[in-house]
């Protein structure tokens, strides 16, 4: 993130974010950025647009929509927990939530989501991924650090052999998976170079001895 320069242009996500509402305060929470560098942001942007104090104003008070109170706990429970809320969760409240989400997905996809939903969930990354694909990436990103760490203990490629039991036979198996899905086409190139990145020769393994 740039640091604050008094000659620079203010920050277009955080005017934007403050346009629809947002308090400064809330601005600093969801991006990490230092209060008082946006307070000179957004002072600026203030002075550039006599307009947007009252945007911001009546931003505020749509605020008050059943819409924007999701949009506002959803946004919390993210920064709070790091993930996005689950269906299959015990709490009814955040039940409700995956199910805002769910919906807000699909008025994505029809292109009727509410602009002021829209532009609050874009400061979530992959808001309109399913939590399903989020959490098998997430999976596939774990086992590809297990196998890094194996390897780098010295070991050789692990083996998928019904003999083998443990971590070794794990990380065979989704190695072995991997290679079968490059060989037919049907693993992205994102995946094929994170896995040439950090385990070259992964595609052939073991050496015939």
């Amino acid at each position: 993130m740039a640091k604050w320069r008094g000659d620079a242009a203010p920050n277009p996500e955080w005017v934007l974010m403050y346009r629809r509402g947002l308090s400064r305060k809330k601005i600093a929470g969801l991006t990490g950025a230092p209060s008082s560098t946006v307070e000179d942001h957004i002072a600026l942007a203030k002075a550039l647009d006599p307009d947007l104090r009252s945007e911001h104003e009546a931003a505020g008070e749509s605020a008050a929509t059943p819409g924007m109170k999701r949009l506002r706990a959803v946004l919390a429970m993210v920064e709070a927990t790091g993930r996005y809320p689950s269906r299959n969760a015990d709490d009814e409240s955040e039940r409700k939530l995956a199910a805002w989400l769910r919906r807000r997905r699909r008025d994505a996809d029809a292109g009727i989501l509410d602009p002021a939903i829209r532009d609050g969930l874009a400061l979530l990354p992959d808001w309109q991924r399913r939590p399903r694909d989020v959490a098998h990436e997430a999976k596939w990103r774990e086992r590809l650090a297990a196998l890094v760490t194996y390897r780098a203990s010295g070991h050789d490629w692990p083996r998928s052999k019904a003999s083998i039991s443990g971590e070794e036979h794990e990380l065979g198996v989704w190695l072995r998976t991997q290679r079968f899905k490059e060989r037919r086409g049907k693993l992205s190139p994102k995946k094929a170079e994170a896995l040439d990145a950090a385990l070259p020769g992964w595609r052939v393994g073991r050496k015939k001895r």
